[in-house]
């Protein structure tokens, strides 16, 4: 039995957390002189890459795997789902192979990830809805080719994000759904009926809610009015300043209620790595600014997500004015309840992050972190 103490972000107050195994068996109040604060590791459901290791780049392995799971438990994130996007089907398999290999060869890896997030190929194959996926392999949703993917990764897909504006979209998502697998609406120009035909359908998310979409759009009829709506679906935001303003985010949250609203980092593998100009894979030549706005070269137009996981609840904090317990429900319980993970209870896997928390700045230092009861990093 082991003792884990700290402040509790929720309440203030010093606690006590036994952990047996890969257990939490109790929490109990504490004294606590110290200012660390305890509270459940980060949960991300959207991670393409971090600090060079690229699940979308061309040298993808079983190792990037492994060494993406150990860089972001460092950062306090001890569950993320390795998130794929729009690719021809052999590349997908690829992949999807390497990620099974490295849950099955790597304890850790295995640990982290509750499972695979594929975000596309069934999305909107028009600019600016499409982001930066390519549109050769923009096609639309087929049961047949999502088991072979679930065969070539032994069946660790658990999230598909897709459009719902394709004739098949219904039978599919049903389809999904019925298999325990959560469908996500995102990079989508559908209609507001196809979008309440695909929650009655089965799906319960929404994609990086205000990304993914194109500049101009109806002011009335648009696919964002139609998911803040919908209390079916729970949306996640890129809250790394860059993707949404603070006025954007404020009012996002409001119109879906804090218990619909999750954090992610959409992270790319130039995320974490110093500012410069670099050639990538899929958004060609970008640039990343010293404030970490990933950008294509020459424009204002987003490349992806520069930020932690942790670095989006800093800013949330900052940008929204909502104290930190809050924000920090947003990246651990709630996309938690999608993971099966992220939370602090009885019973549950001692998945635990300690910090220190700069209320001046806004910026959280990570003390120490455990994943399924083992201490896996401290901060020297």
């Amino acid at each position: 039995m082991r003792k884990i103490e700290g402040r509790d972000t929720a309440s203030g107050n010093g606690i006590a957390i036994a952990v047996s195994g890969d257990r939490i068996v109790s929490i109990e109040p504490a004294h606590v002189a110290h200012d660390i604060w305890l509270s459940p590791g980060l949960v991300d459901l959207q991670v393409n890459g971090f600090a060079g290791f690229d699940l979308n780049g061309p040298d993808f392995s079983a190792d990037t795997v492994s060494s993406l799971a150990r860089y972001l438990l460092k950062l306090g994130t001890t569950s993320f789902a390795p998130t794929l996007i729009t690719a021809s089907e052999e590349d997908l398999l690829f992949r999807l192979r390497c990620i099974d290999e490295a849950c099955r060869t790597d304890p850790i890896a295995a640990a982290c990830i509750p499972f695979i997030h594929m975000e596309g190929p069934s999305i909107s194959p028009v600019d600016g809805f499409r982001g930066a996926h390519p549109l050769e392999h923009v096609r639309p949703p087929s049961l047949t080719e999502f088991e072979r993917w679930q065969a070539a990764c032994n069946r660790r897909i658990g999230m598909v994000t897709l459009s719902p504006h394709y004739a098949e979209s219904e039978t599919y998502i049903v389809s999904l759904a019925d298999r325990g697998v959560h469908v996500s609406l995102g990079h989508t120009n559908a209609t507001h009926a196809q979008i309440e035909a695909a929650t009655k359908a089965g799906a319960r998310l929404s994609t990086h809610l205000g990304n993914g979409i194109a500049l101009q759009i109806d002011r009335h009829l648009n696919p964002l009015w139609s998911q803040l709506a919908n209390e079916r679906l729970t949306a996640s935001f890129i809250a790394d300043g860059h993707h949404l303003p603070a006025e954007v985010l404020i009012s996002m949250m409001r119109a879906k209620g804090l218990d619909r609203c999750i954090l992610v980092s959409d992270s790319v593998a130039l995320a974490g790595i110093p500012p410069g100009t670099y050639e990538t894979a899929i958004g060609g030549r970008v640039h990343l600014s010293p404030e970490g706005r990933l950008s294509i070269e020459g424009t204002s137009l987003l490349a992806g997500s520069a930020s932690s996981l942790l670095q989006c609840v800093e800013r949330a904090v900052e940008m929204t004015g909502r104290p930190l317990t809050t924000i920090l429900k947003m990246a651990t319980e709630t996309p938690g309840r999608f993971a099966g993970r992220g939370r602090l209870h009885p019973g549950a896997r001692a998945d635990i992050m300690r910090f220190r928390w700069n209320d001046t700045l806004n910026t959280a230092s990570i003390h120490d972190v455990w994943i399924a009861g083992e201490h896996f990093y401290r901060a020297s």
